[in-house]
């Protein structure tokens, strides 16, 4: 199989984004040069490309500051994906200095225009801020998505059923949603949807629940979870839910 022969600047500015987005992401020799020389020309696909390969240290060593310059770029050409992750700089502090105004002004502008991510991201400034209502507005708009941002709004919805936030506490609608975060890979969906069959008794399922998370979930999720897990009632249940979570026989002192 022989490699695909470089674009020129001229050529991959001709090209449907469809197109365009394949040739992108098509390994070869070639990939880091060709993404960087479109990029360089102002093709916003290339520099919001480029920004995240930086940012995670992907063929190129890590530079969170040029992947911070780069999403500014794309974000100048209104590329509302590149928007959300320019919040996502000033909300983490990657390569720039700590801007939470900022962050939420992006998140607000890119969720506007239909970009799950951000909707999602929005929602979760919302929620910080004490603002329920408007954020379960915009977690059931970006639970309508497909994937895992979907999963991630659904567990959140479950969280406002599960505690009366914005909406009257509604355990089983709580369930519900936990279910619909669980199914779609949400690690943390997964634990509150143990977390409750545990309460209701059906323990083989919550089990089986615990022992997806970890495929997923942070380290520090993990600590806290099994912290959780820790004061649980039941004894027998407590070592079993510690080593389905953890993935071995867990101590529970």
């Amino acid at each position: 199989m022989t490699e695909s022969s470089p674009l020129s600047l001229a050529e991959l500015s001709a090209m449907s984004a469809e197109a365009l987005a394949a040739r992108l992401v098509e390994p070869g020799a070639d990939r880091v040069a060709l993404i960087r020389a479109a990029a360089e020309g102002g093709v916003a696909q290339a520099q919001l490309i480029l920004g995240q390969m930086l940012l995670d240290g992907v063929e190129l060593p890590a530079d969170p500051r040029a992947a911070f310059g780069w999403f500014n770029r794309a974000a100048a050409s209104h590329d509302m994906f590149a928007l959300n992750m320019v919040g996502r700089c000033y909300e983490l502090g990657w390569g720039v200095a700590v801007d939470p105004e900022r962050a939420a002004e992006c998140y607000r502008v890119a969720a506007g225009q239909g970009v799950a991510e951000a909707m999602y991201n929005h929602a979760t400034q919302l929620a910080l801020r004490g603002e329920h209502a408007a954020a379960l507005d915009w977690f059931r708009r970006a639970a309508g998505e497909p994937g895992l941002i979907g999963a991630k709004a659904a567990n959140y919805i479950g969280s406002f059923h599960e505690d009366g936030w914005a909406v009257a506490a509604d355990r089983a609608e709580a369930l519900r949603h936990y279910r619909i975060a669980a199914e779609g890979d949400d690690f943390r969906g997964q634990f509150n949807l143990a977390r409750l069959l545990a309460e209701d008794g059906a323990t083989e399922e919550a089990l089986l629940w615990l022992g997806r998370v970890r495929n997923r979930a942070t380290p520090a999720f993990l600590d806290k979870a099994a912290e959780h897990l820790r004061h649980w009632p039941d004894e027998i249940l407590r070592q079993a839910g510690l080593a389905a979570l953890l993935g071995k026989e867990a101590p529970t002192c």
